[in-house]
């Protein structure tokens, strides 16, 4: 049997676009591509929609921002009356009442399958304390996907069954190579958000210090921590880290390639794409041990696992990859080779089934 590309269900994916950067957005980008080029009629619904021309003043004023940005979306609402599946992208809290739950309520009236595809590490503590503002709207949608056993689990606790559906990394896009000589060039990619744990690897970074004296880090990110941490930087007599702000996913691999060890310092996490962009690239890691890194990178193995909340831990940890660089690359080595699990040629077929599933398989298949 093959599937016809004539009977393929139009799918409405509602989901960040790339100005607001982060791990969904270059999902949502990454999964829309990958469906077109597999036949897949593609309509990109984003919950940041372009402001008019000549009104973008208002993006500096933040709560006129999200009156208007949302007023945009909303009307936005009603491209989904052409899909045949609705997908909808979902962080937690406030995100999630200000862009999946008008999309859920939008795709129930108009009865269209809906797929929410939960992204976020800090789940647990949604679905424990957000009640009413979170509970009768998981139960509108037909399918919960979630990219890890994790956040099964997570959501298994409430008395949901989710499907695991892993990120997508285009491995190609990055440049795998041994870091050789291994050099004390390190790289944090995280939004300053205080469950990302950038203080701890500034942190880390001034242990560092003192046995490398050399050490020069790169931080990526923007968020509301950022002028803490910059003071935490000067005042720790960092001179020579670099806050670089946002990058755009297409120079990301560039910026990975020009960097030795990847330190990831999250206190909550899910399974983040920025990890994976460094497994590819051939980075040595560090990481803490929350949501579902440990499935991501086997201690010892193809990574280094730390506690969250231990900059000491991590600061040891990254000296210890510069002091045995041979047993740090093979680590290297076998995070690539874990990647396939992440390529499109897996996770594909999994969104297709359930695609399938969700349109009814007569409007899918026709013999070959």
């Amino acid at each position: 049997m093959a599937i016809s590309r004539k009977t393929l269900p139009k799918i409405t994916l509602v989901a960040p676009s790339l100005s607001i950067l982060g791990g969904q957005a270059v999902q949502a980008k990454a999964v829309a591509e990958h469906l077109h080029s597999d036949g897949y009629q593609v309509d990109f619904v984003p919950i940041d929609p372009l402001f008019p021309r000549g009104t973008g003043w208002l993006k500096r004023l933040p709560v006129l921002r999200t009156v208007v940005n949302e007023s945009l979306y909303l009307s936005s609402l009603g491209r989904l009356r052409h899909a045949d599946i609705v997908h909808i992208l979902s962080a937690s809290y406030w995100s999630f009442l200000l862009a999946p739950l008008p999309a859920i309520l939008a795709a129930r009236r108009l009865k269209k399958p809906i797929i929410l595809n939960y992204h976020s590490g800090e789940a647990a503590d949604h679905l424990a304390h957000w009640g009413a503002r979170v509970h009768p709207w998981l139960k509108m949608v037909d399918e919960i996907v979630v990219p890890s056993v994790f956040l099964r689990d997570v959501f298994a606790r409430y008395g949901y069954r989710a499907q695991v559906i892993h990120n997508v990394i285009d491995t190609g896009r990055f440049r795998y190579r041994r870091r050789v000589p291994l050099l004390p060039t390190f790289l944090s990619v995280r939004n300053f958000e205080p469950h990302y744990g950038v203080e701890d690897t500034i942190l880390a970074f001034a242990l560092l210090r003192t046995t490398v004296p050399g050490a020069s880090p790169t931080i990526v990110g923007l968020g509301p921590q950022e002028p803490e941490l910059k003071h935490l930087a000067e005042a720790l007599g960092l001179r020579n880290i670099r806050f670089i702000g946002s990058v755009d996913p297409a120079s990301m691999p560039a910026l990975y390639d020009a960097h030795s060890i990847f330190l990831n310092g999250s206190l909550v996490d899910n399974q983040p794409l920025s990890v994976l962009e460094a497994m590819a690239s051939g980075m040595p890691i560090v990481s803490t041990s929350v949501g579902d890194i440990p499935s991501m990178i086997e201690d010892g193995i193809s990574g280094t696992l730390v506690p969250p909340g231990d900059p000491s831990a991590m600061a040891k940890a990254a000296t210890h990859l510069l002091k045995w660089p041979e047993r740090s690359l093979l680590m290297a080595q076998r995070a690539k080779e874990s990647l396939s699990r992440f390529a499109w040629g897996n996770v594909g077929p999994a969104w297709a089934e359930v695609y399938r599933r969700l349109s009814g398989s007569t409007r899918m298949l026709q013999a070959a």
